[in-house]
């Protein structure tokens, strides 16, 4: 006796065909894009439209990401990141402009905004890292090669990384990509002996720097003192100018009181009571 699913398929057979038929031709008119990567539609080798295409200040959700209709057989489907990328270049030595050689770690952050023109030039992300590296090298050593090992230990540091993502993003676009950033890791003297005479200048100068600050402030130091003692004799001067025998009266008492004020002395002073230096005791 014939089973149920053998009935159904001898009655049913071309109709479960035909739907299973149109089944694969849909699932193959239809493809989904994520949020996170950008779809160029290329008919027959060309490329004809872009789903989900990069736009700055593009709220989530209304960018065309979703569901896509495409022609089978006719149609092909290039997915393209649309997410920030990192392109590395491995440890190299740059010559900066004081001949101090550099072992330098840096990277790059990039997006691709025209997925037509990569698609065309590069083919496809990885290619497009690929043909960024050797531009950042050498961009990279151009820039260091103008600027001197101190330099990079400053604020100037800033303005040599906006000049290299200049030159390179001046690159990038003729790949359809943007260059966001660019970022020095690690910018190293070699080590050995270069290190060390690194470090030693370095001590010395700042030791100079040290000396030289000292210096000033003994200096300023002194030019405050003279003008403090030089205010204080003038103020004396107006002072006791007013009474002059009072003047001589104070200067007299100060006199005495180192004289005969020793404390433990045994020196003795013998003087005559009509001695001019002591006409204060005589109401002179």
């Amino acid at each position: 006796m014939p089973t149920v699913l053998e009935e159904i398929w001898q009655r049913y057979r071309l109709l479960i065909v035909a739907v299973a038929a149109l089944a694969i031709v849909l699932s193959s008119c239809v493809t989904v894009v994520d949020e996170t990567e950008q779809a160029v539609i290329v008919r027959l080798g060309d490329p004809n439209r872009v789903v989900n295409r990069f736009r700055p200040n593009t709220d989530f959700g209304k960018t065309g990401a979703g569901l896509v209709w495409r022609i089978p057989f006719f149609e092909q489907v290039v997915r393209i990141d649309k997410r920030v990328l990192d392109v590395s270049l491995e440890r190299q030595q740059v010559t900066s402009a004081d001949q101090r050689r550099l072992e330098v770690d840096a990277f790059a952050r990039f997006r691709v905004i025209d997925p037509v023109k990569m698609y065309q030039t590069a083919g496809t992300v990885d290619r497009v890292s690929e043909q960024l590296q050797p531009i950042l090298n050498s961009v990279l050593r151009q820039e260091l090669g103008k600027r001197t090992f101190g330099s990079l230990l400053t604020a100037d540091r800033g303005q040599a990384m906006a000049n290299i993502r200049k030159g390179l993003d001046r690159e990038a676009r003729e790949y359809g990509a943007q260059v966001i950033d660019v970022r020095i890791k690690r910018a190293d003297l070699p080590d050995g002996a270069p290190l060390e005479s690194a470090f030693t200048r370095m001590a010395t100068a700042r030791q100079q720097e040290a000396a030289t600050i000292r210096a000033q402030g003994q200096k300023a130091g002194q030019i405050i003192r003279a003008q403090a003692q030089a205010s204080a004799s003038k103020t004396y001067a107006d002072s006791f100018g007013k009474d002059p025998q009072f003047y001589d009266f104070y200067r007299a008492m100060q006199s005495y009181d180192k004289t005969f004020a020793q404390k433990g002395s045994q020196t003795s002073i013998i003087l005559s009571p009509d001695n001019d230096y002591l006409r204060q005791f005589r109401g002179k």
